[in-house]
């Protein structure tokens, strides 16, 4: 399954992010894969595209970041695969 991540820095503190991002890396446990990343301008958001089989991969990972991030999560599907499910119906 693929998931969009958003993520919002607890008080708009990016720097509590990335020094923990440079110190301990991204922490993802085995099986869930780190796809690609686009963050706000202002530095307090960030989306990102998560894959894993196992959805409790995605919230032990989110458990590891917890208290300085929110998270919201939204199972999404490739263009292409949205197309496959619709086709039937058009």
């Amino acid at each position: 399954m693929v998931y969009l991540i958003i993520e919002h820095y607890r008080d708009g503190d990016a720097v509590r992010v990335y020094r923990r991002f440079r110190d301990r890396g991204r922490m993802a446990p085995q099986g869930l894969r780190y796809v690609a990343s686009w963050v706000t301008e202002d530095l307090c958001h960030c989306y990102q595209i998560m894959e894993c089989d196992d959805r409790t991969l995605l919230d032990r990972w989110m458990d590891a970041w917890r208290d300085i991030a929110d998270f919201e999560v939204v199972p999404v599907l490739t263009s292409a695969d949205a197309q496959r499910v619709i086709a039937p119906r058009l």
